[in-house]
């Protein structure tokens, strides 16, 4: 030991502890001596680190493949099934692994605990590691309280009052900033965190953030502004350095209505505008604007998810709950449908659903001219001798769905005429039927009337919505009944003998407001008239009536 104390270099010499670790392992004392030398040093460092307490109970919490996951979901769960409550510090992705910190020995001991006792949706168990660390980045490079003062005067001279706007496009070079010395980039989680928490204290209406022009590459920093700005309806980051819509997923809690993407490398990613517009309507599926262009409007119903799906009991002849939601669903459904683009469809089917047509023809017929379009896809299973036609014709993925839909010729569905069948629910399950007639608008044949039976299986989406897994449609002649009754709403419905006709763009626009919104025709055109025959304006006041309770029940059709 004395020795051990002349020799100090020795001590301080990393590479002298491991040759004498390699060349005493036959000598006892000396072992003892090396593990002295070996766990000194150490202690010392930790006395020294430990005095502004950064790496004073700090642990790091590791996910193995929690990139998979969905931060709220991850979070909730790990939160739920935890014995101590814990705040978790500078949540973020590292290449597949998912990372916080916590500063709590207890909340660290029983996050361990916590490892291989929750499952995913794939039911595999999901691992948790727990180990000591140092203080994370955002807490030992925390803004001081005379920078963040500076930032906050900054960042209210760029708040718009009456529009609940806050404009945080090139934040870094801002004169106020540069002129005190303060770097503000918000790749930088420690940035990003002052920035949200000055906006979660003293902007909590925010409705629109603007991040343009700010060098983002990755938003892990910005996946809390889920819980410190909710409401926010309108962000953009246009012209940031974002690769991959995969970023978009950190923020997909936040109900954005519209959103910039225009000047980031992940805008080239995709094959076609279609495909662009269903990866980002993925992640914000009530997204009305993407880039300054309006959108399709979504298939999307809100209503609580536990209303939807209630277990089905016998004799069960639908709450006015599931009405509504199936109703308003296929309404939305149709009027894209009918609308000339169908690629807005793509929001309403699961990635992996599958559709299948079909046709009735007896070989012996030749086949209608009205149903010619249709009979090449048809998969009728009774007359198909082909394995292969078999699988080819079971169009498999939403995209493959919508391009298939996208080829049939364009139509104008009889909303009023459906027949609506709920004949099966669980809590996970939807089975609905659809009955009804449809003319084609366009062809040699525009104007005949075929008649349709649709059969949807649909599971809750995303924000409580419909997602259609299983998609079978069967058409056939109309009879002459059907015929002869389609399309039969006479156009004195539609306004009053002491006003004006309505020209026949107007009637147009009755029809599909009154299909989109679920109300009658009457409540539809007065809604129109109210505000100058904008379509998109009626809409919006639509909506925000709707949401406030104001229009009456008598305003809506009804399934029968």
């Amino acid at each position: 030991m004395r020795d051990v104390h002349k020799d100090q270099q020795l001590r301080h010499t990393p590479y002298s502890i491991r040759c004498q670790r390699r060349t005493n392992w036959h000598s006892e004392d000396e072992i003892r001596i090396t593990t002295w030398r070996n766990r000194k040093p150490p202690e010392r460092k930790m006395s020294q680190n430990t005095q502004d307490g950064y790496t004073r109970n700090w642990f790091k919490v590791t996910i193995p493949y929690g990139i998979k996951y969905d931060k709220a979901w991850l979070m909730n769960s790990i939160q739920s099934h935890c014995s101590d409550p814990f705040t978790p510090v500078d949540f973020h992705y590292v290449q597949n692994r998912a990372c916080f910190f916590v500063q709590d020995a207890s909340a660290a001991s029983a996050l361990k605990d916590v490892s291989y006792k929750i499952c995913d949706d794939e039911n595999q168990k999901i691992c948790i590691f727990v180990n000591h660390s140092t203080a994370p980045y955002s807490v030992k490079n925390k803004l001081k309280p005379g920078q963040m003062e500076m930032l906050k005067l900054t960042m209210n001279k760029r708040y718009n009052v009456s529009q609940q706007a806050l404009d945080l496009q090139n934040l870094r070079f801002d004169p106020d900033l540069m002129g005190r010395d303060i770097d503000i980039i918000l790749n930088r989680r420690n940035c990003m965190a002052a920035t949200l928490k000055i906006i979660e204290r003293n902007f909590p209406e925010l409705l629109s953030l603007n991040l343009c022009n700010n060098k983002l590459y990755q938003l892990d920093g910005l996946s809390d502004i889920t819980e410190k700005a909710p409401k926010v309806k309108i962000l953009n980051l246009s012209k940031n350095k974002l690769e991959s819509a995969w970023e978009l997923g950190k923020v997909k809690g936040l109900k954005l209505e519209e959103l910039w993407l225009e000047g980031n490398p992940l805008c080239s990613t995709f094959s076609d505008q279609s495909a662009y517009v269903s990866a980002i309507r993925d992640c914000f599926p009530k997204l009305l604007r993407l880039d300054g262009r309006e959108l399709p409007a979504p298939v999307i119903v809100d209503i609580d998810s536990s209303e939807t799906m209630k277990p089905c009991k016998e004799n069960f002849t639908g709450s006015e709950t599931l009405k509504h939601l199936v109703l308003q669903f296929l309404q939305q459904y149709y009027s894209i449908y009918d609308s000339g683009d169908r690629q807005g469809l793509l929001g309403a089917y699961h990635d992996e659903a599958c559709f299948s047509l079909a046709v009735p023809f007896d070989p012996k017929d030749s086949v209608p001219n009205s149903l010619c379009k249709y009979f090449k896809d048809s998969r009728n299973m009774k007359t198909l001798k082909n394995p292969y036609l078999k699988g080819e014709l079971l169009r498999r993925t939403k995209r493959d769905i919508v391009d298939s839909l996208s080829a049939l010729p364009k139509t104008q569905h009889d909303l009023s005429s459906i027949l609506v069948d709920v004949w099966c629910q669980t809590e996970r399950m939807l089975c609905f039927s659809v009955n009804g007639v449809f003319k084609e608008v366009e062809g040699q044949s525009q104007g005949s009337v075929l008649a349709f039976t649709r059969t949807f299986i649909a599971t809750p989406g995303s924000s409580s919505s419909l997602c259609i897994v299983n998609d079978e449609l069967f058409v056939r002649d109309a009879s002459p009944q059907e015929t002869q009754s389609a399309f039969s709403i006479p156009v004195s419905t539609l306004s009053s003998s002491s006003e004006p006709s309505l020209s026949q763009e107007q009637q147009e626009m009755v029809q599909a407001f009154s299909a989109q919104s679920g109300m009658k025709l009457e409540w539809s055109q007065k809604c129109l008239q109210d505000n100058e025959w904008n379509y998109t304006r009626a809409g919006q006041a639509f909506t925000m009536l709707q949401t406030e309770g104001k229009i009456p029940a008598e305003a809506f059709k009804q399934i029968s």
